[in-house]
């Protein structure tokens, strides 16, 4: 399958695209399983394994798998009508997905938590059963939630090949899966990442379709920062953690007409844009994957630093810091892992930070040399950092990490546009040290919430 800016962009809900974006997705997969099969299924029941046991509840898992055996979908999915489906599910232990009639599910005996038994192809793994009549089990299936909002079944994880995961198709006329090969063949055509990768997006789409569709992920990150620096109060899950996104704005703006302002506080007009994303991701609410959830936030605040404070910044070229980003996105997942149950936090905010890198230096007008500096500069200096989120909410330390990793990617495009792209460490060695660096990391430290800050200080 090729993987585009709109796979690698999505839209949907918080607070975890892996841990809440992904359990719904697969649920409603196995919704249409069940529509295609020619028995007749009484109730279900699911089982979480791995990150999704250890973590789930503080990421919403069970929420989001009761959602989607109720036949909702992250990018369409209604607040309101969703509160109202599980409340019923808790009175009457029912779902009534469409074309599927009422199906028994009580959430205290149907959905199992797993500590024990960990599937054997991802971190974030659970299976889905139908039941008959007696309740005995007739048919089941395997899902796994690999990051980002994307779900595999252990067939096709099993069966998974170059041309599922990244711009490696025939059918497109730049099908780089490294980034030696994306400078080769940008070298070969003379034309920009962006313009490769908006090659590659028109063997499936109208140059229009993508323009305007690249415009609409921009505009849910950009309203969902505003809510986020419009909202106060306190984040739910029981850390009472505040929001702070809208106080530090507030501040800033109070000491924008001071001529004696630090350089330095322009850090926190970028931490506080990737904050306001984030704490509206933690409280549920509607966010992009980029290519997280958990590190959401670092993109659109890059995107608006440039923006609202690079003069010359025009939202026309939004859509060519989109494709390279995408383009980045794409090399470290279809190499490595954008996943934190599978490489720590090094695998979502240090991607997160490459992908912006990459974008802010193409639009300030990097060379495609310049463009890849940016990236492995970003990405090289987030080696190794874990995933230890507290009580297994995408509170502490996420919400900061994603404005540390926004600061990290505006200086890694600054240092690469004052080289010529000339660099010792190539971006592929980058992505193959995370990838090593992910495999041989803990298991307490990628997202199960059983090391690091997770055990060493106060949850409650």
């Amino acid at each position: 399958m090729f993987l585009s800016v709109f796979d690698m962009f999505k839209i949907g809900v918080g607070p975890s695209s892996s841990h809440t974006m992904g359990p719904m997705v697969a649920g409603a997969r196995f919704l249409d399983k069940l529509r295609a099969q020619p028995f007749k299924v009484y109730g279900l029941r699911a089982s979480l394994h791995g990150s999704l046991a250890f973590t789930g509840k503080g990421h919403a898992t069970d929420r989001a798998t009761i959602l989607g055996l109720a036949g909702f979908v992250p990018a369409t999915m209604d607040a309101e009508k969703a509160e109202a489906a599980l409340a019923l599910n808790r009175e009457t232990h029912v779902l009534s997905p469409e074309g599927l009639g009422d199906l028994r599910f009580d959430p205290e005996k149907d959905l199992i938590f797993d500590y024990d038994r960990n599937l054997p192809g991802h971190a974030n793994g659970m299976i889905l059963f139908a039941t008959d009549s007696q309740g005995d089990v007739i048919i089941q299936e395997v899902y796994y939630s690999i990051g980002g909002g994307f779900v595999m079944t252990e067939a096709e994880l099993a069966a998974k090949g170059d041309e599922t995961r990244s711009d490696a198709s025939p059918r497109v006329p730049y099908p780089f899966q490294t980034a030696a090969e994306m400078l080769d063949m940008a070298a070969k055509s003379g034309k920009s990442i962006a313009e490769m990768k908006m090659e590659n997006e028109l063997q499936y789409r109208s140059e229009a379709d993508i323009r305007q569709g690249i415009m609409k992920i921009w505009q849910v990150m950009r309203d969902c920062m505003d809510r986020g620096l419009a909202t106060g109060g306190t984040l739910p899950g029981g850390l009472n953690i505040r929001r702070r996104a809208p106080a530090i704005l507030e501040s800033l703006q109070r000491e924008a007409g001071m001529n004696l302002t630090a350089p330095h506080v322009i850090n926190d007009w970028m931490s506080t844009y990737a904050m306001a994303v984030n704490e509206e991701n933690a409280a549920g609410g509607q966010v992009v994957t980029a290519p997280t959830n958990g590190a959401a936030g670092v993109v659109p605040a890059v995107i608006r630093y440039w923006l609202d404070h690079v003069p010359g910044a025009s939202e026309r070229n939004v859509p060519d810091f989109l494709l390279t980003a995408s383009a980045i996105g794409g090399l470290v997942k279809h190499n490595a892992s954008i996943s934190g149950a599978e490489c720590g936090c090094q695998a979502e905010v240090g991607s997160a930070s490459a992908m912006a890198a990459a974008g802010l230096a193409a639009v300030l007008g990097g060379s495609v040399m310049q463009v890849e500096n940016a990236a492995e500069i970003a990405l090289e200096h987030h080696l190794g950092m874990t995933c230890d989120p507290v009580r297994g909410l995408v509170q502490v330390p996420c919400i900061e990490r994603n404005g540390l990793g926004a600061i990290k990617a505006v200086s890694a495009a600054s240092l690469a546009l004052r080289g010529d792209g000339q660099h010792f460490v190539p971006l592929d060695a980058a992505i193959e040290t995370m990838r090593q660096t992910g495999q041989d990391m803990s298991e307490k430290y990628k997202e199960t919430s059983l090391g690091g800050l997770a055990v060493n200080v106060p949850n409650c």
